[in-house]
């Protein structure tokens, strides 16, 4: 045997060996395999920062449950409902000291960036009726942002929240990118800069 043959032979079974195993992990169930880490959410993560620092992005978005809730005239609504927009899907509720500090930079942030591309959607999760949480908006001179309530609190179970305020992030193909929980000022130049990345303009 050459010297040229025992250099290729060892690497000419390299290249068998990858090339079989690339195959068999395409074979595989797409289930199966491992996911690749979104491009979209790793360049996001230098954008966690001041206001956001404390938002977890997952390298791997996930679908978002299918939750129910209403609005204030009492229409059924579910996340499908805004398929096509980002979503930052806020759980709150009127009783909860931080989000009564929270509510008005959400407020500010939909006035200066909702659109058919971006919405902030505020869920609450009071059991009282509606007429008083709008009484809560008044109080705190709400203006820009609609008013969403469960009052079963599923929703807050089936994204597993396990504290108020708590926010989610949700991209146009309704899959969940990120959370945070605790408040922030989410009309800061950090937290836009964060969701226009996504979408928001």
């Amino acid at each position: 045997m050459t010297r040229a043959s025992r250099v290729l032979l060892p690497l000419a079974a390299v290249v068998v060996f990858g090339v079989a195993v690339a195959v068999s992990f395409w074979q595989k169930p797409a289930s199966e395999r491992a996911a690749a880490p979104d491009p979209l959410v790793l360049a996001a993560k230098a954008l966690a920062v001041g206001e956001v620092a404390n938002f977890i992005l997952y390298d791997v978005p996930e679908p978002a449950p299918q939750i129910a809730f209403t609005d204030e005239r009492g229409t059924p609504k579910t996340l499908a409902d805004f398929r096509g927009q980002a979503v930052l899907l806020n759980f709150w509720a009127t009783w909860c000291v931080p989000c009564k500090k929270e509510m008005p930079s959400l407020d500010r942030l939909e006035a200066a960036l909702g659109s058919p591309a971006f919405h902030v959607l505020p869920l609450s999760q009071d059991k009282i009726a509606v007429e008083k949480v709008r009484a809560f908006y008044d109080q705190v001179n709400i203006a820009a942002l609609p008013l969403y309530i469960d009052q079963t609190g599923a929703s807050q179970r089936a994204f597993a929240v396990t504290g108020l305020p708590s926010t989610v992030l949700i991209d146009a193909e309704g899959r969940v990118v990120g959370r945070m929980v605790g408040p922030a000022e989410w009309d800061s130049p950090e937290a836009q800069a964060l969701l226009k990345h996504f979408g928001a303009r």
